[in-house]
């Protein structure tokens, strides 16, 4: 849908790119607001700081996970999740990959089951996962889990803390530029990480430890830092900072409000939507209404033959009504 922009997230951008263009900012950006991005993002996970890396992908942050796994291992996933979930363990060539429908992950996790890699949310139709479901399975079979709340968080509770890990793509629903990304993990499963990409920053302690090889790196996830994108998490910092000051009820009650308007006008419009309380809005088959929609400045996507529409934090009952126009 239309995108009003956060001034201050912009704003923030725009400062740091100019004082970079007039060669005033010495080291291109503050790890000021990467901490405050951070924080910002573990008071919305539930989790304390110290369990949070900081990063530029997903993909980068699954990498690391599969580089844990001993060879032989057993991951299991959704068929058709998100390419970045599953391709680092796929592409390893020596795990056994099993993929099962999403609404069959819980019955499917098995006691050679090493891993259960899945999004809470589908980013292909907005399908939401059992949570507590897979959870318990994982549990009982001695699993580990990997959560991508990519398509979730700033919209819907994460408690980040009930998983071995958990990665999130921040230019989604936590409308952060493109280029934040947050692990976090428990502290047992960060025992077994291997610090794969350990640079400077994931020492912990900024522009000391640039020269030779790091003697460790900083406790807890820090160690697992990848250096920021100064630009990105400069305006993550503050659309984290709103997230947390809207809270967490009043941001799924609005996303799902929305979503539950649009569903209703899609269903009297004749069309057949996919079922759920998701802020993500899927219609299998219409996906070929995607070029009017552009056409009508009305930005949605078409993933997998699906017409897929988001309600984010800064649309409006009247963007959904526009929405319901145009395919009308």
């Amino acid at each position: 849908m239309t995108i009003s922009p956060l001034s201050q997230v912009a704003a923030a951008v725009k400062a740091l790119a100019d004082e970079n263009a007039a060669g005033r900012r010495i080291g291109a950006g503050s790890f000021d607001a990467v901490e405050a991005a951070r924080a910002g993002f573990a008071r919305l996970a539930g989790v304390g700081p110290e369990r949070v890396a900081t990063g530029s992908s997903v993909t980068v942050h699954v990498g690391l996970i599969a580089a844990s796994l001993p060879a032989g291992a057993e991951v299991l996933s959704p068929e058709g999740e998100f390419t970045s979930v599953v391709s680092p363990f796929a592409l390893r060539g020596d795990l056994r990959m099993r993929y099962v429908p999403l609404a069959e992950l819980a019955d499917a996790v098995r006691p050679s089951t090493a891993l259960v890699a899945f999004s809470s949310v589908q980013s292909a139709d907005g399908r939401v996962a059992d949570l507590a479901a897979v959870r318990a399975a994982a549990a009982a079979h001695g699993a580990r889990t990997l959560l991508d709340a990519t398509q979730s968080a700033g919209w819907s509770p994460l408690d980040a803390g009930a998983y071995d890990y958990t990665v999130t793509g921040g230019f989604k629903f936590l409308l952060c530029p493109r280029g934040t990304s947050f692990l976090t993990a428990t502290e047992e499963a960060q025992a077994v990480l291997p610090p794969l990409f350990a640079g400077w920053a994931a020492a912990g302690a900024p522009w000391t430890s640039n020269y030779g090889p790091l003697e460790r790196v900083a406790p807890g996830a820090r160690g697992f830092d990848e250096p920021p994108a100064f630009l990105s998490y400069h305006g993550a910092e503050h659309s984290l900072a709103l997230l947390a000051e809207i809270g967490t009820d009043a941001l799924y009650a609005h996303a799902t409000s929305l979503a539950a308007r649009l569903r209703s006008g899609l269903t009297e419009l004749g069309h057949k939507v996919v079922p759920g309380e998701s802020a993500i809005v899927s219609v299998p088959g219409l996906d070929s209404r995607h070029d009017e929609l552009t056409r009508a400045g009305i930005a949605v996507s078409a993933p997998a033959g699906n017409l897929r529409i988001s309600c984010h934090l800064y649309n409006t009952e009247a963007d959904v009504d526009r929405v319901l126009d145009v395919l009308g």
